[in-house]
């Protein structure tokens, strides 16, 4: 068609091309196209002539200026389309391009093409386009390779370029949780740089692919069933395929041949929207892109009113007009071939094929769009607000100049703009092949993927999906199950980081998340639960009131101080007695006082710890410890004195009375007072959680502060205890009816056997049992001395009053020598 400026057409009509040569030089000849026309290809074309009609029927957009279109069949072939981009580049009618023959120009070159509809012919099209500045909008070449505008300065579409289909495809396998995937591709421009883009986009999403295959429809048949063998022999139930249509096909027929496992199919725009695939149901609940639908008022009339004068005018309706009515219009009818005439009487109404059906107007809306952009662009170089200029010398570098600067609206509602790289805005329908009433297959738009919206927010979901084979519920296809809270990924040797073992979180550490690769180390004073998901405060154990151990070691405490106080009484009842006068009544007393002392003070080692009780509890029973020992220490040193009192020259006891005997007290147990005083002052014991000793509880126990402190205390009672001992050994012997240094004796030994024992259990008692240790000691050494000093005296008083006598006390009896 014919106008003052020219938009030509490229698209992939046929899918094969003839080489002849020349009989004569043996040179070849351009190449023709054969094979079944494409329907489809042919309704793309047809929207095109539409589209330019419409154009100048318009008053608004290019007024009094007609446009006119060459279109072209590029038959899927390198060879033919390069040579149709030379014949745009230099205007010339194809009915002249011969090897022999000198080519003749035509009126003028065209001011941009529309197409082509695949990926690889456009691709050495758009360089040679691009050197003259002629721009090409493509509606389905895809390539991410043609946003290098360095090699393709000039080339745009209107269809979404791989990268973003790639990224898109990797996000809808990501949102169902498909971590463990298969990928297969055509071995062309389109399917290799499709892929790639989607293996990378993939690695960032985490998933992993089992395998990823290529094939090309040319290829030998044996690589094809090797390629459906590793389909079929795979563990992933998820397979995405970035193929051309004819590719699919014959991958699709092949595996139909022998049974395969339900596959979720997650598809590409080039065939997830193909009609021709609805028959092979071992695609049911396959997903993937579309371009979104459109309705384009008056395409379905321009492309059902065809006249015969029209037919008969044009090479290509011609060539749809037989094959669609399967007659001849050249006036020759072949009966073997069962060919007949056309006699004028076929209707195209009739017709049902991929031509008239306009439910899917895809990839037709972008024929639209694109032959729109161009008219807008040529538009805005060669009119201003009034009128255009038809004898504007255009040159297609201004085309392509407008090109990258449209921001307009088609009739239909579509919005067309460019970006730097020549993409559209992308917005895609997420597509779902679902089982109708019938029982066949068919589409349904399930959702819609928008790029520009924030990541998490690109989906927008609309309608349940059906799943393969039927299911509502989402298909598993992962290399290894998820690991639960409590566990994390351990990646397997040699194999993809999808696949993973789960192992148990070490002790002390937890994982509270699935699918964790690490476990976090809980607090020191938090243990993880027995599934290892959560920390928990970890139990404080100290020796509490409500313990049983220490209601025993209470229960003991309160019997020796009874037991104390009773002996108190007995003795103060018979404190005339000669037993209790011969034996310094004063310093019994103050003894049985301090041994109530000790025993009252274990309780202070009961109870959860706290500074005062910390402090005290040490302090206090280094000092009651101390008081005991030293009236044990005075009144063994009164029995050595009466005894060397009564040696002829002795004058020893007047150095040894009573106020000596409490000053030595006092002196011994101010030592103490003092030691305690300045440990208390310098580094006090204090109360602290113990975390070493056990992992799983905490150990609430005082701490000593100063070390030094309490072994000097420690080391202070030992030492009069060792001195009371060594002398009561020697007086043990003295030849008195009772002789009280051979009981302080044997408490002295008890004591002392007692603490040299309770250093090495105090040291290797775990948690609560230190304490309970130091309570033993303290109650068996205070039992020890009360049973081994008081007892026998508590024994004669009660039940031998007879021996209570002086004369009974002073009688002498045979002794050893010492």
């Amino acid at each position: 068609m014919k106008g003052d400026f020219l938009i030509g057409g490229i698209f992939t009509i046929h899918y094969y091309a003839t080489t002849e040569q020349n009989t004569f030089t043996r040179q070849p000849l351009q190449p023709k196209c054969s094979g079944s026309m494409d329907f489809r290809e042919m309704r793309f074309a047809r929207a095109l002539a539409f589209t330019i009609h419409e154009i100048n029927n318009r008053t608004d957009l290019l007024p009094g200026v007609s446009l006119g279109y060459q279109i072209h069949d590029s038959c899927s072939s390198l060879p033919k389309t390069v040579q149709v981009a030379l014949q745009f580049v230099n205007g010339l009618d194809t009915a002249f391009i011969d090897s022999n023959s000198c080519p003749k120009s035509s009126p003028a070159a065209v001011s941009g093409i529309v197409g082509e509809t695949s990926s690889t012919p456009p691709i050495s099209m758009a360089r040679i386009l691009g050197l003259f500045g002629i721009p090409q909008v493509s509606v389905y070449a895809t390539c991410a390779c043609l946003n290098d505008k360095s090699q393709f300065p000039t080339f745009f579409r209107t269809v979404p370029s791989d990268q973003i289909q790639a990224a898109a495809l990797a996000r809808l396998v990501k949102l169902f949780g498909w971590t463990w995937i298969g990928t297969v591709r055509s071995d062309s421009d389109y399917g290799n740089n499709g892929m790639a883009s989607f293996l990378k986009a993939a690695q960032e999403e985490g998933i992993c692919v089992e395998y990823s295959e290529a094939y090309y429809r040319t290829q030998p048949r044996s690589k094809l069933e090797r390629v459906a063998n590793v389909i079929r022999r795979s563990t992933a139930r998820v397979i995405v395929a970035i193929l051309a249509s004819g590719d699919m096909k014959f991958l699709i027929e092949e595996l139909a041949r022998e049974p395969l496992p339900p596959l979720q199919w997650i598809g590409s725009e080039t065939w997830i929207t193909d009609p021709d695939f609805l028959q092979f149901n071992i695609c049911a609940g396959a997903l993937g892109f579309g371009v979104p639908r459109s309705v384009i008022p008056g395409l379905r009339e321009f492309l059902l009113d065809v006249s015969l004068e029209q037919v008969l005018n044009s090479s290509l309706l011609t060539e749809f007009w037989e094959s669609s009515f399967n007659c001849s219009l050249n006036g020759k009818s072949d009966a073997s071939l069962r060919v007949r005439l056309c006699d004028g009487s076929e209707d195209l109404h009739a017709l049902q094929n991929p031509y008239t059906d306009t439910s899917q107007l895809r990839n037709t809306n972008m024929v639209y769009k694109a032959t729109y952009a161009i008219a807008h662009a040529i538009h805005g170089a060669i009119c201003n607000s009034t009128q255009c200029d038809k004898n504007f010398t255009l040159s297609p570098w201004q085309v392509h100049n407008q090109l990258k600067k449209l921001n307009f609206t088609t009739k239909n509602g579509d919005l067309v703009k460019f970006d730097s790289y020549g993409d559209p805005l992308t917005i895609y329908e997420v597509i779902n092949w679902k089982f109708n009433k019938g029982g066949t297959l068919s589409f349904s738009t399930v959702g819609y993927y928008d790029s520009s919206k924030s990541r998490g927010q690109e989906f927008r979901m609309s309608s349940a999906i059906s799943w393969v084979g039927g299911h509502t519920e989402v298909p598993v296809s992962v290399c290894s199950e998820t690991c639960p809270p409590g566990t994390r990924k351990a990646v397997q040797k040699g194999r993809p980081v999808c696949c993973y073992d789960c192992i148990p979180c070490a002790e002390g550490q937890i994982s509270n998340k699935t699918d964790s690769l690490a476990c976090l180390h809980c607090l020191a004073e938090f243990w993880p639960n027995s599934k290892r998901d959560v920390c928990l405060p970890k139990p404080v154990e100290f020796l509490s009131w409500d313990d049983t151990l220490a209601t025993i070691l209470t229960v003991f405490s309160i019997i020796g101080a009874f037991m104390s106080v009773c002996v108190t009484a007995v003795f103060y009842k018979h404190r005339t007695s000669p037993i209790v006068r011969a034996n310094n009544s004063e310093l019994s007393f103050l003894l049985l006082f301090s041994l109530t002392l000790c025993f009252l003070c274990s309780l202070t080692f009961i109870g959860r710890p706290s500074e005062w009780s910390c402090m005290l509890r040490h302090t206090a029973f280094g000092i009651t410890f101390v008081l005991c020992i030293s009236c044990v220490l005075g009144k063994t040193m009164v029995v050595l004195m009466a005894f060397r009192a009564t040696l002829p020259g002795g004058n020893v006891i007047k150095w040894f009375g009573p106020p000596q005997q409490r000053l030595s007290v006092l002196a011994f147990t101010l030592i103490q007072v003092i030691i305690c005083v300045i440990w208390v002052k310098l580094s006090p014991p204090f109360p602290f959680k113990n975390l070493k000793l056990y992992k799983e509880r905490i150990i609430l126990e005082c701490g000593l502060g100063s070390a030094v402190g309490f072994w000097a205390v420690l080391g202070y009672i030992g030492l009069l205890a060792l001195l009371c001992f060594i002398l009561a050994f020697l007086a043990r012997k003295l030849p008195d009816n009772f002789n009280e240094a051979k009981f302080i004796t044997f408490s002295m030994l008890i004591f002392c056997a007692v603490w040299i024992t309770f250093i090495p259990a105090y040291v290797s008692s775990p948690g609560k049992f230190t304490v309970a240790m130091e309570i033993f000691a303290i109650l068996a050494s205070s039992f020890g001395l009360i049973i081994c000093i008081f007892a026998p005296k508590c024994f004669i008083i009660v039940f031998k009053p007879e021996h209570n006598t002086k004369k009974h006390l002073m009688s002498k009896v045979p002794s050893k020598a010492l």
